[in-house]
């Protein structure tokens, strides 16, 4: 079947949703079943089309793909229309998101092609992206965020650290993982000075990139599961005995990332297909965690802002 006979609408749930690139989507262990064009939220459209698919072997299992820039990379980073992306995983009752995101990296053990699973965040966004579904006048919402990621999830991915791998010359790549790990979010579109990567190595950043902000902030307040695999492409532009990173730099890794992206991915995949981590079916502490955040008091609360917020939560409110 392809793409043009698919089905442009599902109705089951979603077990995984993968934000990424294009390249994901055609995994050997998955069948795609269905593409929903661009879907229309409350907060806007979303940056692609949602690709449905089915697990071969397991027509229980489905994953949703979006695109975090569009499928032709036509979104900047400060334009990606994350509130929509994540509010169309929810409503589709995604059990928890996988992302991708290519990476600077801050220090020397974190090399170009190794993976890297933050469990910390440090914003240096500048507070002109939509970061929350509660930030409108009638209704303020206050969220735990001490812990950005899933360390459930973090924990689950690193089985699979031996996968990864330098295809040009057949060495491991390494998957890092620790509790303390820390990808720093800048606004972007340009690279960094070398002045503020050798700051960002002074506050304990260990990469860095422009996506997780507000990405993660919005797998929050949505309760889902969240965890960010980072894919180093080059180390940012603290090296005093390096020209700064160019966008040639990045993208003589990039082929390689994709590659164990897809390897990382398929296993991943496939190991939940034989049978849920515990952290999905329980939803890793997060579910009805929206309940009680909201402050404001019922009579004053806005009836237009609610009625968005049940495309989230049906029965919250």
């Amino acid at each position: 079947m392809t793409h043009t006979e698919l089905t442009s609408t599902f109705s089951g749930p979603i077990d995984l949703g993968i934000i990424g690139g294009t390249g994901l989507y055609k995994l050997d262990c998955l069948e795609p079943i269905a593409i929903i064009p661009a879907m229309q939220t409350p907060w806007g459209t979303t940056s692609s089309p949602i690709t449905i698919s089915k697990f071969i072997g397991n027509n229980d299992f489905h994953v949703a793909f979006i695109a975090r820039h569009g499928v032709n990379h036509e979104y900047p980073p400060t334009k990606v229309p994350f509130r929509a992306n994540m509010a169309a995983l929810k409503n589709l009752s995604c059990k928890a998101v996988l992302s991708f995101s290519a990476v600077g990296s801050l220090q020397e053990k974190i090399k170009p092609r190794d993976f890297v699973l933050p469990q910390q965040i440090i914003d240096r966004t500048k507070g002109i992206r939509h970061s929350s579904y509660f930030n409108d006048e009638g209704l303020v919402g206050h969220v735990g965020f001490g812990n950005p990621f899933s360390e459930s999830f973090a924990k689950y991915i690193y089985k699979f650290k031996d996968s990864l791998e330098n295809f040009e010359t057949n060495e491991p790549c390494t998957l890092h993982y620790d509790k303390d790990l820390t990808v720093v979010c800048m606004e972007g579109p340009q690279f960094s000075t070398r002045a503020e990567s050798k700051m960002y190595r002074m506050f304990g950043g260990d990469v860095i990139n422009m996506s997780v902000i507000p990405e993660a902030k919005l797998a929050r307040e949505c309760e889902l599961p969240y965890q960010m695999i980072c894919m180093a492409t080059d180390y940012d532009a603290w090296r005093d005995n390096e020209e700064p990173v160019t966008v040639e730099t990045v993208i003589g890794h990039l082929t390689n990332n994709g590659r164990n992206a897809n390897s990382l991915a398929s296993k991943i995949i496939m190991e939940m297909a034989q049978g849920l981590p515990e952290f999905m079916l329980t939803g890793d502490g997060l579910r009805d965690s929206m309940k009680m955040s909201i402050s404001t008091k019922p009579e004053a609360m806005s009836k237009e802002t609610l009625s968005k917020l049940k495309f989230l939560f049906p029965n919250h409110w």
